[in-house]
């Protein structure tokens, strides 16, 4: 890469300061990119602005649908709702692992 890397608005795009999606390798400089683990809605999942309970709710999550997970840190995960929605945290108790 050359020049200064661009910057994103939070909630458009899985980057975060120190980690991204790995499609977005070469276009945003971050410390780590990862490859999204895709996970199912469950019933009752929130997309929050932060990994906690008490953060600002973005959306309720349709059940069923794909949660690209990206990085996982206690009882929240970060990711993407499919491939192109938005963007923030769930709690794992509200996703799992698809087959």
């Amino acid at each position: 890469m050359t020049g200064p890397s661009v910057t994103a608005d939070p909630g458009c795009l899985p980057v975060r300061g120190d980690l991204a999606h790995i499609k977005l390798a070469g276009r945003y400089f971050v410390p780590h990119y990862a490859v999204p683990m895709p996970h199912t809605v469950l019933d009752g999942a929130v997309l929050r602005t932060f990994g906690r309970a008490e953060a600002e709710a973005i959306r309720d999550l349709p059940v069923g649908e794909t949660f690209n997970v990206l990085d996982i840190a206690g009882q929240w995960a970060w990711g993407q709702l499919g491939e192109d929605g938005q963007v923030g945290y769930v709690a794992l108790a509200h996703i799992k692992a698809a087959n």
